[in-house]
Protein backbone atom coordinates (compact mmCIF):
# COMPACT_ATOMS: atom_id res chain seq x y z
CA UNK A 1 0.00 0.00 0.00
CA UNK A 2 0.58 3.55 -0.85
CA UNK A 3 1.25 6.03 2.16
CA UNK A 4 1.37 9.75 0.87
CA UNK A 5 2.38 8.97 -2.48
CA UNK A 6 5.19 6.09 -2.03
CA UNK A 7 5.54 2.27 -1.62
CA UNK A 8 5.89 1.33 2.22
CA UNK A 9 9.11 -0.82 0.79
CA UNK A 10 10.62 2.45 -1.19
CA UNK A 11 13.44 2.33 1.59
CA UNK A 12 16.85 1.95 1.84
CA UNK A 13 18.14 -1.36 1.88
CA UNK A 14 20.62 -1.45 4.79
CA UNK A 15 22.46 -5.15 2.92
CA UNK A 16 23.28 -2.79 0.14
CA UNK A 17 25.12 -0.12 1.78
CA UNK A 18 28.49 -1.35 1.09
CA UNK A 19 27.90 -0.82 -2.68
CA UNK A 20 27.45 3.10 -1.76
CA UNK A 21 30.57 4.12 -3.03
CA UNK A 22 29.24 3.21 -6.49
CA UNK A 23 26.66 6.31 -6.30
CA UNK A 24 27.57 8.90 -8.84
CA UNK A 25 28.28 9.88 -12.69
CA UNK A 26 31.44 8.27 -14.00
CA UNK A 27 33.43 8.67 -17.59
CA UNK A 28 34.93 5.35 -19.07
CA UNK A 29 37.99 4.51 -20.42
CA UNK A 30 37.74 0.64 -21.56
CA UNK A 31 39.65 -1.72 -23.54
CA UNK A 32 38.73 -5.02 -24.80
CA UNK A 33 40.50 -7.93 -27.04
CA UNK A 34 37.85 -7.20 -30.28
CA UNK A 35 40.07 -3.78 -30.69
CA UNK A 36 43.31 -4.06 -29.37
CA UNK A 37 44.89 -0.90 -28.66
CA UNK A 38 42.23 1.18 -28.41
CA UNK A 39 40.97 3.12 -25.80
CA UNK A 40 36.83 3.46 -26.00
CA UNK A 41 34.71 6.52 -24.01
CA UNK A 42 31.89 6.40 -22.51
CA UNK A 43 29.65 6.98 -19.20
CA UNK A 44 28.02 5.28 -16.37
CA UNK A 45 25.82 5.76 -13.63
CA UNK A 46 24.92 4.10 -10.51
CA UNK A 47 22.02 5.60 -8.89
CA UNK A 48 19.47 4.36 -5.76
CA UNK A 49 16.03 3.24 -7.39
CA UNK A 50 12.51 2.16 -5.66
CA UNK A 51 14.04 4.69 -2.55
CA UNK A 52 17.01 2.65 -2.19
CA UNK A 53 15.57 -0.94 -2.02
CA UNK A 54 17.94 -1.61 -5.17
CA UNK A 55 20.60 -0.14 -7.47
CA UNK A 56 20.86 0.80 -11.00
CA UNK A 57 24.25 0.78 -12.79
CA UNK A 58 23.84 2.53 -16.67
CA UNK A 59 26.74 1.81 -18.92
CA UNK A 60 27.68 2.88 -22.45
CA UNK A 61 30.51 2.63 -24.17
CA UNK A 62 30.94 5.06 -27.42
CA UNK A 63 31.92 2.27 -29.96
CA UNK A 64 29.94 0.34 -32.87
CA UNK A 65 29.52 -2.89 -31.62
CA UNK A 66 29.30 -2.37 -28.05
CA UNK A 67 25.98 -2.46 -26.22
CA UNK A 68 24.05 -0.38 -23.88
CA UNK A 69 23.51 -1.96 -20.47
CA UNK A 70 21.76 -1.72 -17.27
CA UNK A 71 22.18 -3.67 -14.23
CA UNK A 72 20.01 -3.93 -11.28
CA UNK A 73 21.68 -4.60 -8.20
CA UNK A 74 19.83 -6.41 -4.99
CA UNK A 75 20.26 -9.21 -2.01
CA UNK A 76 19.01 -11.91 -0.71
CA UNK A 77 18.68 -11.21 3.42
CA UNK A 78 18.10 -14.84 4.37
CA UNK A 79 21.43 -15.66 2.74
CA UNK A 80 23.70 -12.96 2.59
CA UNK A 81 24.16 -12.80 -1.05
CA UNK A 82 23.70 -9.98 -3.52
CA UNK A 83 23.07 -10.57 -7.38
CA UNK A 84 22.72 -8.29 -10.63
CA UNK A 85 20.71 -8.66 -13.11
CA UNK A 86 21.94 -7.32 -16.05
CA UNK A 87 20.13 -6.47 -19.84
CA UNK A 88 21.45 -5.00 -22.94
CA UNK A 89 20.34 -3.28 -25.80
CA UNK A 90 20.89 -6.74 -27.67
CA UNK A 91 17.76 -8.25 -25.68
CA UNK A 92 21.17 -10.15 -23.73
CA UNK A 93 20.00 -11.28 -20.17
CA UNK A 94 22.10 -12.73 -17.24
CA UNK A 95 22.29 -13.22 -13.35
CA UNK A 96 25.70 -12.52 -11.80
CA UNK A 97 26.21 -13.50 -7.87
CA UNK A 98 28.09 -10.34 -6.77
CA UNK A 99 30.31 -9.78 -3.59
CA UNK A 100 31.60 -6.77 -1.88
CA UNK A 101 34.40 -6.59 0.64
CA UNK A 102 36.17 -3.59 1.89
CA UNK A 103 37.08 -1.57 -1.88
CA UNK A 104 36.51 -4.30 -3.88
CA UNK A 105 33.54 -5.19 -6.06
CA UNK A 106 33.69 -8.61 -7.86
CA UNK A 107 30.07 -9.90 -9.85
CA UNK A 108 30.22 -13.27 -11.80
CA UNK A 109 28.78 -15.96 -13.31
CA UNK A 110 29.60 -19.42 -14.54
CA UNK A 111 27.55 -20.97 -17.50
CA UNK A 112 28.85 -23.94 -20.13
CA UNK A 113 30.09 -22.45 -23.05
CA UNK A 114 30.71 -17.89 -21.84
CA UNK A 115 31.87 -17.61 -18.14
CA UNK A 116 32.51 -13.96 -17.03
CA UNK A 117 34.13 -12.52 -14.00
CA UNK A 118 34.55 -9.35 -13.36
CA UNK A 119 36.42 -7.15 -10.03
CA UNK A 120 36.20 -3.51 -9.25
CA UNK A 121 38.63 -2.01 -7.31
CA UNK A 122 37.99 1.43 -5.61
CA UNK A 123 40.65 4.23 -5.56
CA UNK A 124 41.14 7.33 -5.40
CA UNK A 125 39.08 8.09 -1.97
CA UNK A 126 36.13 6.96 -3.92
CA UNK A 127 36.93 8.61 -7.38
CA UNK A 128 38.17 5.73 -9.22
CA UNK A 129 37.45 2.27 -10.17
CA UNK A 130 39.20 -0.27 -11.77
CA UNK A 131 37.70 -3.07 -13.71
CA UNK A 132 39.11 -6.03 -14.62
CA UNK A 133 37.07 -8.48 -16.67
CA UNK A 134 37.20 -11.92 -17.90
CA UNK A 135 35.45 -14.63 -19.80
CA UNK A 136 35.91 -18.34 -20.30
CA UNK A 137 34.12 -19.96 -22.98
CA UNK A 138 35.82 -23.45 -22.99
CA UNK A 139 35.29 -24.78 -18.94
CA UNK A 140 39.01 -24.73 -18.52
CA UNK A 141 40.92 -21.15 -20.05
CA UNK A 142 40.13 -17.50 -18.89
CA UNK A 143 41.20 -14.78 -20.89
CA UNK A 144 40.93 -10.67 -20.44
CA UNK A 145 37.56 -9.19 -21.70
CA UNK A 146 36.68 -5.70 -21.38
CA UNK A 147 38.69 -4.00 -18.41
CA UNK A 148 38.05 -0.39 -17.80
CA UNK A 149 38.76 2.83 -15.24
CA UNK A 150 35.42 5.05 -14.00
CA UNK A 151 36.65 7.98 -13.09
CA UNK A 152 34.18 10.22 -10.96
CA UNK A 153 32.30 12.97 -13.05
CA UNK A 154 29.85 13.58 -9.40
Amino acid sequence: MKKHGVHKAQIPNPALKGFGSLVGEWKTASTHPAVPGRVLAGKASFEWIEGGAFLRWYLEVEEEGFPVGIGIFGSDDATGEFFMLFFDERKISRKYAVSVEDNVVKWWRNVPGFSQRYRWTITDKGNTIIGKGELCEDGKTWRNDLDQVFIRVK
